[in-house]
């Protein structure tokens, strides 16, 4: 099986958000001083210190972490995943793999979830002939004329697909703060680690753990009596969790 795969479309974004972010405060309180594009111009390329980043991030004012789109592409993640994390509308935008327009017979492929790669091999054995089974279906649907979106019905929650999401870094910190955390399922931990982890390693004072990470890590959880009770050390970056709670993921088994 093939393993699941993140990366950022438009790298150079991130640069341009820790710009935009630091030119937007400094605009806050230097107007009197623009009176022409230059004086504008001149503000905007000033340079500035990843110290300076991290005191704004921390500043209760999210729009000025608003002002850039980081375009993020996600292979291999399941129907499952694409359902649950299509539910952040606000300021993110999603695109995916259509069952309408895709034909996948003889295409498909199929997430394996973190708990089944764990378990016995006659239960991974009996996942993948289960999700098999319906595609089976689906194939037969097809050829029955069926077209591809309504035999797309028939297939598995576990069927492989593909997903763009573009957002600001402000929304992206939200999304892994919220789904980072260990009420979540290990699917979607992993992959949102995974892109914390692109984003941290060409934005590291951007997306830092007291940021970016799950809000247990922060400062504590947000759940009340609902929290796993088990809170991530504030220390640890997002693949030093991969490691800690996925150690057969990072060995190189599939998901």
């Amino acid at each position: 099986m093939n393993r699941i795969e993140t990366k950022i479309l438009n790298c150079f974004a991130v640069k341009e958000a820790e710009k935009n972010m630091v030119f937007a405060a400094r605009l806050t309180q230097r107007g009197h001083i623009i009176h022409s594009m230059n004086d504008l111009m001149d503000l905007y390329n000033q340079s500035f210190t990843n110290e300076t980043l991290t005191n704004l991030g921390e500043l209760p004012h999210p729009a000025i972490q608003k002002f850039t789109v980081i375009t993020l592409a996600v292979v291999g993640a399941s129907r499952r995943f694409l359902s649950q994390i299509t539910r952040h509308q606000n300021e993110v935008k999603f695109m995916s793999a259509s069952l309408q327009y895709s034909n996948y017979s003889g295409e498909a492929d199929f997430a394996i979830p973190y708990e089944i790669i764990s378990a016995p091999s006659e239960i991974q054995a009996l996942y993948l002939a289960s999700c098999q089974e319906d595609m089976n279906c689906y194939d037969r649907l097809c050829k029955a004329g069926i077209s591809h979106d309504a035999a797309g019905y028939a297939t598995p929650q576990g069927l492989r697909n593909v997903l763009i999401i573009s957002a600001t870094p402000y929304q992206w910190k939200h999304m892994i703060g919220q789904r980072c955390c260990r009420r979540n399922t290990d699917e979607m931990r992993i992959v949102m680690l995974m892109i914390w982890q692109n984003l941290y390693e060409l934005g590291p004072a951007l997306f830092t753990p007291e940021q970016t990470g799950p809000f247990c890590q922060r400062a504590k959880c947000l759940e009340g009596k609902m929290s796993c009770e088990h809170p991530i050390d504030y220390s640890l970056l997002p693949d030093d969790i991969l490691h800690l709670d996925y150690p057969l993921l990072c060995r190189g088994d599939a998901v």
